[in-house]
């Protein structure tokens, strides 16, 4: 009787936990999908993930908590990461829909989705506990593993045949096709010849700036910094770090030095001059 009491109570500890961490899992997911940009998304997503490892974990579920950092948070969230960054999602993206209808299926879906979670809550919450001590009898990998490969082995497959339609797809998103042939680095260097463009290599981020970062312009011996030593996307981005300020004050304070040995120097033959009248 203490037992099935046990399983139904919960301690101080466990619901400050499940209400902090709980509210952090919601605000991400809410986060995830009101971000605009779909790396911030990724990452609010990513947050969830970890928060919900932690569930796992406070729960005895050892092994899907682990595999949940993993796999989940660790590799598919790169994964995402990596789509995003390959095919390349802006802001400027047309927002007309390719496929008729995908706003209804979605909804259909997320209304089954919701259907379904209330279901698994309402029969947790009607039907009696087994406890963590019957569930984890021969250990959490071997009583995790019965459950998935028995009565659970459907859903294991359908899950797996999504992850690997997801990485086909990305795949393909991924993909261009070349339409023409593409130009050799002689051809490109006479073209640049032609056009008038920069023929040289172009110079290294931070040349003269004291930093050798890919965010740093490189400066012109005037102090001034020079737009070729840094990407086109970090200058349209404006994720560039100005250091052309501390490099003109750093040149005025050497040039001030400079002046100042020069003038030490103008001055001192004159006096040694007459040092030397003066002992004769």
């Amino acid at each position: 009787m203490s037992a099935q009491l046990a399983a139904y109570t919960t301690s101080t500890g466990e619901a400050f936990q499940f209400w902090v961490l709980g509210s952090v899992a919601v605000i991400g997911a809410l986060a995830c999908v009101f971000m605009k940009k779909a790396v911030h998304s990724a990452l609010c997503l990513a947050g969830t993930m970890i928060v919900l490892a932690v569930f796992y974990l406070a729960n005895g579920a050892y092994f899907l908590g682990i595999v949940q950092i993993v796999v989940y948070t660790g590799a598919i969230m790169m994964l995402f990461l990596f789509v995003v960054m390959l095919v390349g999602v802006t802001a400027a993206d047309s927002l007309k829909e390719t496929i008729k209808g995908q706003r209804w299926l979605a909804l259909l879906c997320g209304l089954g989705f919701g259907i379904l979670l209330f279901a698994g809550i309402g029969n947790a919450s009607l039907t009696e506990s087994n406890g963590l001590a019957q569930a984890n009898a021969n250990g959490n990998v071997e009583g995790l593993a019965a459950l998935i490969f028995t009565k659970y082995v459907f859903a294991f497959e359908i899950t797996g045949a999504l992850l690997i339609t997801a990485a086909v797809g990305a795949m393909v998103l991924t993909h261009r096709e070349r339409t023409e042939r593409a130009k050799t680095q002689r051809e490109l260097s006479e073209q640049r010849v032609r056009e008038g463009k920069h023929v040289p290599p172009l110079p290294a981020p931070g040349v003269y700036a004291r930093h050798n970062a890919v965010d740093i312009a490189g400066l012109l011996p005037d102090g001034t910094t020079s737009d070729l030593t840094v990407s086109k996307t970090l200058r349209e981005r404006g994720q560039i770090r100005d250091v052309s300020a501390e490099a003109l004050n750093d040149l005025k304070a050497l040039e001030q030095r400079a002046e100042d040995r020069l003038e030490r120097a103008a001055v001192e033959p004159p006096n040694l001059k007459r040092t030397e009248e003066a002992s004769k």
